[in-house]
């Protein structure tokens, strides 16, 4: 997918830096040309994309999915992104089921607003029946907590999801059961690989086992994918056939052994362009801290601020906070993850000593520029937080279609 657009000029304002200790912004502005007022000067290309740019060949797929967990849509927009049609989506959120409703992008999709527990893979018989796929695909990414090896599934037919969280990964296995897919993709944390969560990862293991199914267990950084943002994933990749899935990483860190790859992306190539102060929400941060704000160069966080960091007049110590506090993104990285409901000193903030917008936030996660999103601004975030970010869900449904 080719989202370059022509080449433009950001102006960075030096009051946006004058908080900065010295011999931090000095450090911060080895890596930019200043004009005769000392304002940076940052070439930027927009690489968004809308989705009505791209004819919907995914109507004619041979391959074609249902979604759970669905959320506002980022897996399933990836799923189309890569040529598969999606038929059917599910989320217990109802704003989450309205946004997906609201894009002409879906508007073949049969849209649930349902839990999970009350659904019955006998529900999509005929569905499944009228588009007759030559090929069916599960996807979803399932709230996990660590859970008993004997699973909801096996053990309590009748239990409800709703009174124990951790079965929602058991609820999905269920309907994999019933439905019988040729493959699946179930994406979750990275934090589901830690040695404390060992008893649910070797349940999901085994379950996938157990229904006959073979698999590949990938745990990819979105930023090695041609997202502009550090987000860290795992996906199981599941076929009745034989698999070894792998997908090549697009992007690297500069300066590498691999010189081939590209450069991760700039996170000011995707938000650039909407930095034009008609902001549809409110982006102002006060209050407590906003003057360390101010003070923290962009791609830092506290930590610029306390004695570690040779801070004149340490504010903090370091090791104290959450890593993301007063976290600020510099324009020419990629972004850290993008989190689905950030306390109120909680970032990563925009290097002009703001809050991301919902826009903003949605295209660092690969959403198109022109998808639209139900709900209230915090409904929103949520939504646009929780998601796979498209661009790299395009490249695992892809990886998946090969092995199917």
């Amino acid at each position: 997918m080719n989202t370059t657009k022509n080449q433009e000029m950001y102006v960075l304002k030096k009051e946006m830096l004058a908080h900065i200790t010295p011999h931090q912004l000095d450090e911060f502005l080895l890596d930019f040309k200043t004009d005769s007022k000392g304002n940076l000067l940052i070439p930027y290309e927009h690489k968004g994309y809308k989705y009505n740019e791209f004819p919907p060949t995914y109507l004619d797929s041979k391959i074609q999915a249902i979604s759970f967990f669905s959320g506002s849509g980022g897996l399933d927009i990836g799923a189309q992104l890569a040529g598969v049609k999606v038929l059917s989506s599910l989320d217990f959120f109802k704003d989450s089921v309205e946004t997906m409703k609201a894009n002409k992008y879906f508007e073949h999709v049969e849209h649930h607003c349902k839990d999970i527990s009350d659904v019955k893979g006998s529900d999509y018989k005929e569905l499944i029946k009228k588009n007759n796929p030559e090929k069916l695909i599960l996807i979803g990414g399932p709230p996990c907590q660590p859970f008993s090896k004997a699973g909801y599934w096996v053990t309590n037919e009748n239990r409800k999801s709703h009174e124990d969280p951790r079965n929602m990964i058991g609820q999905y296995f269920r309907l994999i059961k019933e439905i019988m897919p040729d493959g699946f993709i179930l994406e979750n944390v990275e934090s589901l690989l830690h040695p404390s969560n060992a008893e649910a990862l070797a349940s999901i293991t085994d379950s996938i086992g157990d229904l006959g199914y073979n698999y590949s267990l990938l745990k990819l950084n979105s930023a090695d994918y041609g997202v502009p943002q550090k987000r860290k994933r795992v996906f199981f990749l599941a076929s009745k056939n034989k698999i070894d899935a792998f997908i090549k990483p697009t992007h690297g860190k500069p300066n590498l052994i691999d010189g081939n790859l590209p450069s991760y992306e700039r996170v000011i190539d995707w938000i650039g362009r909407f930095d034009d102060n008609n902001f549809e929400e409110s982006v102002v941060v006060d209050g407590k801290y906003e003057y360390e704000l101010k003070a923290v160069p962009p791609g830092k966080n506290y930590i610029a601020l306390s004695e570690r960091a040779g801070h004149p007049d340490p504010k903090f110590v370091a090791g104290k906070r959450y890593w993301s506090s007063l976290l600020k993104l510099n324009p020419i990285l990629p972004s850290w993850t993008i989190i689905a409901s950030p306390g109120h000193w909680e970032g990563p903030f925009h290097w002009n000593n703001r809050r991301l917008t919902n826009r903003e936030a949605a295209a660092i996660q690969t959403f198109p520029d022109d998808y639209i999103f139900k709900g209230s601004t915090r409904s929103i975030r949520k939504q646009i937080g929780n998601a796979v970010p498209p661009l790299l869900a395009k490249k695992v449904v892809e990886e998946l279609c090969r092995w199917i």
